[in-house]
C-alpha cells in the first residue's frame, strides 16, 4: 500500500510540475480597469472638465472602487478605476460598461469614438520585447506591419493578453493652413475642415437599375496620399475656386509625431508583448520566439527585427538560482542526518522522502493554481527544515526499539506508537505558526497567501509521507538483529535435553557472538570470566528447574556475560524486571530478567542461559 501512495504522489507531482507556470511573483490580480477618452483636437483643460469630470461623477456610484485616478492630455483621457481586492473583476466590469453607456447623453457630440475600457495589472510588465527597424523604408510603413502583420499574430498566441506598439508613427496626411493666406482669401477654418472631410469619404456610393441588367456604382471616394488632397476645392471665390494647396502645405506625415522610439540610437518601432495572468511566462515567450524566423522571411527584406529584451531570461535565472538553493538545502540535511546516524539504510529514509514531500505539494500547488516563482520556491526552501522533524523523531524512536531487542515489525509498530501524538502535534504546531499569514490583507497578504499556504501543504504532505515510509523501510542495525537461524537437533542427543531446549528456546538472543564450530560440533560450555556458561541452550537439561534466564546484551569480545547478584530467581507469572548494572562491571548494553512463561517465541539458534544458583 505504502509504494502506490508513493508512486502516486510521484506521479502526480512530477505530472503538476510540468504544468505549474512559471512566473517571477505569485499571480496577484489587482481588480483594476482603465477606462480611455479621446477628442482629437481638445486641449488639457477642455479634456479633464467635459470628459473626465463627467465619467468620474458616474463612476463614484459604482460600489467597491478603492480608487479612481485621471490623467488628462492633448486630446486624450485615462481613467484608472482600482477597486477592492474582494471585488470580482469581471463584476466591476459590467458596472463600468453600464456607467459608461450612462454618460455617453453628457459627454462631447464632436467624439468620434466613444470610451473604451479593459481589464490592466498594474504589477504586470511586458514579458518580450520586439524592434523593427529600417534604413530604406519610411517610418509609417515599418508600423504598418508592424500593426498589421506582427502584432495581430502574435497575439493570437497563447497566453498573450496584448500587444502595445510603441513609439507609433501611423501614417496620417498633415494639412498646415497658413492664417495669412485665409484671411488675404476670405476663408475660415471651418470651411476649410468641411471640404477635407467630404472629399474623403467611403461611402456606398449607389445601384443603377435597367431593364435586364443591375449595376453597382464603384467611386474612389478615399484619399491615401498627401498628393491627392492638394487638388480639393475649399470653396468660391468670385467665381473662381479656392483649392487646398493655395492656402498652406499639405505633406505625408504622422498622427502623432510626438512619439518617438529607438533602438540602438536608430529609429524604429517597438512592440511590447504582455502575457494572460496565471500563463508560464517562459513558454509565451518560447511561442513568440518560435516564430520570429517566420516574420523575418515575410516582411519585406528591409525591415530588420530584433529583440530587445527577454524577461524570461531574469525569471529563468532566479528560478534557477532559488531551485538550486533547493536541492542544497536537501543535500545538506540528508547529509546531516547520515553524520549523527551514520547507518546507510536509515539515511535512505529521508533521503527518499524528502523529496517526495515536495513533489507532492506540486501537485496542490496547481490544483490551487499557484505557479512555480521566487515565492513559492523559497517556502519550499524553508519548509524542508520544518518537514524532516517528522522523519528524525519517527526513525529514532524505532532505531531505539530495534536496538533493544525487538524484530523490525514490532519495533515498527511500538516505535510508531510511541510517538504518532507527537509527530501529529509537530505537524499541526508548524502549520498553526502559518495560519495567521493566511488571514493578512491587503496586496501584502496577495502576496505572502501563496508561501503561506505552500508551506503548510509541505508540512502537512511531510507527516504523511514520513509516517509511511518509516513504518516500511526503517531496517536493523547490523550489531542488533540476527539472521534467524534453525539449528536441527544434534544426533545423540537425549530427549530430556531436547524438552528442555523447548524450554530455554523462549529466550530471545540480541546478538549473542556464535560460538567457533570445531570439527563441526559446537561447544556444550564456555569459560567467561571464571563463570562456567552454557552457549548451546539444547544442552540443559529440563530437570535442572531454571528459576531465571538472563538476556545478554552484545558488547566487545570478552565483556558479554555478568553476574546478576541482586536478582532473586522469578517464577511464572512474575512480571519482567530489568536486572540493575552496577558499577565496576564490564559489560556495556541491557540485561532483562523474565520467567519463560513470559517470553516470546524466538527464532534465533543459539541462545544464553544462567541457572538460578543459591538464589541468584
Amino acid at each position: 500500500m505504502t509504494v502506490l501512495v508513493m508512486a502516486g504522489i510521484l506521479i502526480f507531482g512530477l505530472a503538476s510540475y510540468r504544468l505549474l507556470p512559471v512566473s517571477s511573483l505569485p499571480n496577484v490580480d489587482f481588480p483594476t480597469i482603465q477606462v480611455s477618452a479621446t477628442l482629437p483636437g481638445a486641449s488639457p483643460e477642455t479634456m479633464a472638465a467635459a470628459v473626465a469630470t463627467t465619467l468620474e461623477k458616474q463612476f463614484s456610484t459604482i460600489a467597491g472602487i478603492d480608487q479612481m485616478t485621471s490623467i488628462s492630455g492633448q486630446g486624450l483621457t485615462t481613467i484608472t478605476i482600482q477597486f477592492s481586492l474582494d471585488r470580482d473583476i469581471d463584476a466591476a466590469a459590467q458596472d463600468v460598461n453600464s456607467a459608461i453607456a450612462a454618460a455617453a447623453k453628457q459627454l462631447p457630440s464632436t467624439m468620434s469614438t466613444p470610451p473604451s475600457f479593459r481589464k490592466v495589472n498594474p504589477a504586470d510588465a511586458p514579458v518580450f520585447f520586439l524592434t523593427l527597424t529600417s534604413e530604406t523604408l519610411p517610418l509609417s510603413t515599418v508600423n504598418e506591419y508592424a500593426e498589421t502583420f506582427l502584432a495581430q499574430r502574435i497575439s493570437t498566441i497563447s497566453g498573450v493578453a496584448q500587444v502595445q506598439v510603441q513609439g507609433q508613427q501611423k501614417y496620417a496626411v498633415r494639412v498646415q493652413v497658413d492664417p495669412n493666406a485665409l484671411a488675404a482669401r476670405g476663408v475660415g477654418i471651418n470651411e476649410v475642415e468641411q471640404a477635407v472631410a467630404s472629399a474623403n469619404v467611403n461611402l456606398p456610393t449607389g445601384t443603377l437599375y435597367g431593364k435586364d441588367r443591375m449595376f453597382a456604382i464603384q467611386a474612389t471616394g478615399q484619399l491615401y496620399e498627401a498628393a491627392s488632397f492638394r487638388p480639393i476645392i475649399v470653396t468660391y471665390r468670385n467665381g473662381a475656386p479656392i483649392r487646398l494647396s493655395e492656402l498652406g502645405r499639405v505633406i505625408d506625415s504622422v498622427e502623432n509625431d510626438k512619439l518617438a522610439a529607438w533602438f540602438k540610437d536608430q529609429r524604429g518601432i517597438i512592440l511590447a508583448i504582455y502575457r494572460q495572468p496565471g500563463t508560464n511566462t517562459i513558454e509565451v515567450v518560447d511561442a513568440v520566439k518560435k516564430l520570429l524566423p517566420t516574420f523575418r522571411v515575410e516582411v519585406p527584406a528591409g525591415v530588420t527585427i530584433n529583440v530587445m529584451y527577454d524577461r524570461s531570461n531574469t525569471i529563468r535565472e532566479s528560478v534557477a538560482d532559488v531551485r538550486f538553493s533547493l536541492i542544497l538545502a536537501l543535500a545538506l540535511v540528508v547529509m546531516v542526518i547520515f553524520i549523527f546516524l551514520r547507518n546507510i539504510p536509515a539515511t535512505t529514509i529521508p533521503a527518499v522522502a524528502l523529496p517526495m514531500c515536495i513533489i507532492g505539494t506540486f501537485s496542490l500547488m496547481y490544483l490551487f493554481g499557484y505557479s512555480l516563482d521566487n515565492i513559492s520556491l523559497m517556502a519550499l526552501t524553508l519548509c524542508v527544515g520544518f518537514v524532516v522533524d517528522d522523519a528524525i523523531v519517527m526513525l529514532e524512536n524505532i532505531s531505539r526499539h530495534i536496538e533493544m531487542g525487538k524484530s523490525p515489525l514490532q519495533a515498527t509498530l511500538d516505535g510508531s506508537k510511541e510517538v504518532s501524538f507527537t509527530i501529529l502535534t509537530m505537524t499541526i504546531s508548524l502549520v498553526a505558526v502559518f495560519i495567521p499569514v493566511l488571514f493578512m490583507g491587503g496586496i501584502l497578504g496577495r502576496l505572502l497567501h501563496e508561501f503561506a499556504v505552500t508551506i503548510i501543504v509541505a508540512v502537512l504532505i511531510s507527516g504523511f509521507v514520513f509516517a509511511h515510509a518509516d513504518a516500511d523501510d526503517v531496517q536493523p542495525h547490523p550489531q542488533a538483529a540476527r539472521r534467524s537461524q534453525t539449528r536441527q537437533a544434534v544426533p545423540g542427543e537425549r530427549a530430556g535435553v531436547r524438552r528442555g531446549a523447548e524450554r530455554v528456546r523462549t529466550v530471545p538472543d540480541l546478538g549473542t557472538p556464535t560460538p567457533k564450530i570445531h570439527d563441526g560440533r559446537i561447544p556444550r560450555h564456555r569459560r567467561c570470566h571464571g563463570l562456567a556458561l552454557r552457549e548451546n541452550a539444547q544442552g540443559i537439561p529440563a530437570e535442572r528447574g531454571l528459576g531465571a534466564a538472563v538476556l545478554l546484551h552484545r558488547s566487545a569480545p570478552g565483556h558479554l556475560f555478568r553476574r546478576d547478584g541482586d536478582v532473586p530467581a522469578l517464577r511464572a507469572g512474575d512480571p519482567p524486571r530489568r536486572s540493575q548494572h552496577r558499577s565496576g562491571d564490564r559489560v556495556h548494553g541491557r540485561n532483562f530478567v523474565q520467567p519463560f512463561a513470559q517470553r516470546r517465541p524466538c527464532h534465533h539458534d543459539l541462545e544464553t542461559a544462567l541457572p538460578a544458583q543459591n538464589g541468584r
